[in-house]
């Protein structure tokens, strides 16, 4: 165990959301360090699909940052509660899965995470170990340490119930069930997302009932899409740890630009001030930099400079006539409107034509599309390439 306390919180904190508590935390932190004995820090995952995207792998990633500073790790790869089906975020009753297409699923689930996670410093264990073993008394036993009144203080239950949605006895086991992994386990610290912090401070209060010390838990936000929905395979919106390299970066240059500070964030380790830095330049190449961050993360460094290459070679410079008109940045000012600039350039006859032009769609720079008019376009530190539909063009010199 190395470092300082306060870096550990550092590691801890990074992007968090929920950290209750953090006073507790820190007692841990300092017994930890002083007798040179890692936290147990327990991340479930239900193999409830074939694949994993880069939004679990913000949670990978904190628990990769954990386990670099010697805290070991405990993955619970949820058989059992997989076939019982998370209800956080459902607004529907989900179908329940067979153990068969869990055990699919857990086929991929370990490798992938490897892709992230030291397996060899990680305890992998299944909850089938213990649910598995538990006969219809037991789970009697195990309904009977929540009441009724606080499972529907869950924001999801409540919203159903509302909305006239069926909401399954059985996913009332799913939060005791993921509870109870942590009672088995005895764990120090537990991760999840935001939306499963209801399960996580069960295990919290189960632990307290069975006089074992309640884990410390902390969130992570969820990262939506790359249409703005949750990310999801199903959706057809997600990121694949195993995508292609150039599929990888180029589906990361088709985000909006108003996450990147928070993708930089929660799916890179760029330093916080050099993040600052970036934003504050060009956003294309601030996304083009968080794109190669991503794409280096899971395939190499060099496959994400080849992969940016390759975008740059493929959209930006595709398709363009022999001869595009120069111009000097148009203006004193360190940013233009995207409408007047297309305006000054001489690519739009007035600024209410090139509104409508960048509305539709029509307007890339250094080919990505942008659809704001009103968006701040900063002089460019070299050349940028401003395209009007198929035909005009101009490159401009900051």
């Amino acid at each position: 165990m190395d470092g300082r306390v306060e870096d550990h919180l550092a590691a801890f904190k990074r992007g968090s959301v929920d950290l209750i508590e953090e006073s507790q935390l820190t007692k841990l932190l300092e017994a930890s360090l002083a007798k040179n004995q890692p936290l147990r820090i327990k991340f479930g995952m239900d193999p409830s699909s074939p694949d994993l995207h880069v939004g679990h792998g913000v949670q990978l990633m904190k628990l990769r940052d954990l386990q670099q500073l010697g805290h070991q790790i405990v993955l619970i790869v949820g058989d059992s509660t997989a076939m019982v089906g998370d209800p956080s975020g459902r607004n529907k009753l989900r179908p329940v899965l067979t153990r068969e297409q869990v055990d699919a699923n857990l086929q991929t689930y370990k490798d992938q995470a490897a892709k992230v996670l030291d397996m060899s410093k990680t305890e992998v264990r299944h909850n089938s170990e213990w649910f598995d073993e538990m006969d219809f008394y037991d789970v009697l036993k195990l309904t009977g340490r929540m009441t009724v009144a606080r499972m529907l203080e869950r924001d999801t239950f409540q919203k159903r119930m509302q909305d006239s949605e069926p909401i399954g006895i059985h996913e009332f086991l799913y939060p005791l069930m993921q509870g109870w992994d942590s009672v088995q386990l005895n764990c120090d610290v537990e991760l999840g997302g935001t939306d499963q912090l209801f399960n996580l401070l069960v295990g919290r209060h189960l632990q307290e009932q069975v006089e074992q010390r309640p884990q410390v838990c902390f969130t992570m936000p969820l990262i939506n899409g790359l249409d703005g929905r949750k990310m999801s395979k199903s959706y057809d919106n997600a990121i694949g740890i195993t995508d292609e390299p150039n599929d990888m970066f180029g589906k990361a240059m088709s985000i909006e630009d108003d996450v990147m500070e928070s993708w930089f964030l929660l799916v890179t380790r760029v330093p916080e001030p050099e993040i600052a830095e970036l934003l504050s330049g060009h956003p294309r190449e601030a996304k083009a930099r968080l794109a190669q961050e991503i794409t280096a993360f899971y395939h190499g460094a060099e496959a994400g400079a080849e992969a940016r290459e390759a975008f740059n070679r493929q959209f930006r410079d595709k398709q363009l006539p022999d001869e595009i008109p120069e111009h000097a940045w148009p203006a004193e000012a360190s940013e233009l409107p995207l409408a007047n600039l297309l305006k000054e350039l001489g690519l739009a006859k007035s600024t209410s034509e090139a509104r409508r032009l960048v509305t539709q769609g029509g307007v890339r720079l250094d080919g990505e599309v942008h659809k704001d008019p009103n968006a701040a376009i900063a002089r460019p530190a070299g050349e940028q390439l401003v395209q009007v539909g198929k035909r005009r063009f101009a490159r401009v010199r900051g």
